[in-house]
């Protein structure tokens, strides 16, 4: 993104809203301009028709008691009165009988409307007067183009008040938005416990501000879980290359005989292997925290695979006193390698943890959602209810003060958790009565 905005949401919604209300009020001007102009033309038409009707009346009159000069005589002193309108009159054999000046007071515009109409005339030839009574409605003409004008403003008027006005209220709604940056704004790596939070906040915008604050809690999490590991990385790596240096130094310090040299070598060689081993561990586990998958084959018994992850532990239980039971059976389509290295995590940590002279013994049942259970049971001391949750955490340790003595860098637990993920399962962990269930879930079938 360059920050570059291509529209403001207010501008947009007022202007859209303002045209909406024009055309809106458009159209209803629009349909009452029609309508009054209807109306008028109508009443025009009524009037023009009245009227003729007076004329043919009153000139029939005319004509019945004295004649075509008296006709005449009448006509023409009416004339004055026929302002904005003419009348003309014709013979029947269609000579002109009489007709106003086409200039001055009857002069006609383009708006007229004329009314053909006949006169009785018994003593004329023919018996009828042909008429044609012409109106003109010029200034009716005008009242519409006035009042069109007026509709045209208004329209222009009130659009321009709805966009003023959405325009002022649709950024006063927006001001929560607004607000919501300015905070965002305010987190940073340091503040990662900051949240939004908003006096009263719309219906809309909850559902945004509650998955957001949501997002950080995790976010925070996951920097403090990062610094945490980062942290035990440095620790468990400082004592092995502690041990390295060391021993180089001591080998360097003066001259020994090549016995003693082999030993420090050997020792060397084991803290260089620790280290390998450790890098490795943090390899896969980064490996299965980006979605990395089990390669799963055909359909075995577990308890096959258990077997042989047992018999590798044979001599070091034995040198623990401690005897192995497997316990049960199930068949699933699971990554082999990965699961046995799973199955020897938890008997090592186990073996590490049981008293002398117990039995561990390594369960395998099947679960009613499709799940296999394995978990490996040990006696020894409880572990507290707040600590189990973490036990599946990288480089934690419940208690540093218990195990057997040696070193170990506190990823094999972690590793069981990403193992049972690639397989669609869950780690699981129980404590009570002296007593501790270590194991996972995995799908039957991928």
């Amino acid at each position: 993104m360059n920050g570059v905005c291509s529209h403001s949401i207010s501008r947009r919604l007022a202007r859209k809203l303002a045209l909406v209300a024009m055309l809106v009020l458009a159209l209803l001007f629009a349909g009452a301009w029609a309508s009054v102009k209807m109306l008028i033309k109508e009443k025009n038409q009524e009037e023009a028709q009245f009227r003729s009707g007076v004329i043919a009346q009153i000139l029939a009159f005319e004509l019945k008691s004295g004649g075509e000069q008296a006709c005449l005589a009448r006509v023409r002193a009416d004339a004055p009165m026929r302002a904005s309108a003419r009348l003309e009159l014709w013979r029947a054999d269609g000579s002109v009988f009489y007709a106003d000046a086409r200039s001055g007071a009857h002069a006609m515009s383009d708006h007229t409307h004329a009314v053909d109409f006949e006169i009785a005339a018994p003593d004329l030839p023919g018996g009828v007067l042909k008429a044609r009574y012409t109106m003109d409605f010029t200034r009716d003409a005008a009242f519409g183009r006035q009042w069109a004008i007026v509709f045209v403003v208004i329209t222009l008027l009130a659009g321009t008040l709805v966009w003023a006005g959405t325009t002022w209220h649709v950024r006063r709604a927006l001001q929560p938005l607004r607000e919501l940056a300015a905070q965002t704004r305010a987190i940073s790596p340091r503040r990662l416990d900051q949240r939004l939070h908003l006096e009263d906040p719309a219906e809309e915008l909850l559902p945004w501000i509650t998955q957001f604050n949501e997002l950080m809690a995790r976010l925070e999490q996951a920097v403090a879980q990062l610094e945490a590991f980062n942290a035990d990385v440095a620790h468990e790596l400082r004592t092995p290359l502690a041990a390295l240096i060391g021993h180089a130094e001591v080998a360097l310090s003066r001259e020994r005989p090549a016995a003693e040299l082999r030993d420090t070598l050997t020792s060397s060689l084991e803290e260089a292997q620790r280290l390998a081993a450790m890098v490795n561990d943090m390899l896969f586990l980064s490996q299965a925290d980006r979605g990395a998958g089990a390669r799963r084959g055909a359909r075995t018994g577990l308890a096959a695979l258990a077997a042989q992850v047992v018999e590798f532990h044979e001599a070091i239980a034995e040198e623990a006193g401690l005897a192995v039971r497997i316990e049960g059976d199930a068949e699933a389509a699971v990554d082999e390698p990965l699961v046995k290295r799973a199955i020897s995590n938890l008997l090592s940590n186990a073996i590490r943890y049981a008293p002398r002279g117990s039995t561990l013994r390594l369960r395998i049942a099947g679960e009613p959602d499709a799940q296999v259970r394995i978990e490996v049971q040990n006696d020894g001391e409880t572990i507290a209810p707040q600590h189990l949750p973490r036990l599946f955490d990288r480089f934690f340790r419940a208690d540093a003060a218990r195990g057997d003595g040696q070193s170990h860098h506190g990823l094999g637990l972690a590793i069981v958790a990403a193992i049972a993920r690639m397989h669609a399962g869950r780690p699981l962990a129980e404590s009570a009565g002296g007593r501790t269930r270590v194991g996972f879930t995995l799908a039957a079938q991928g």
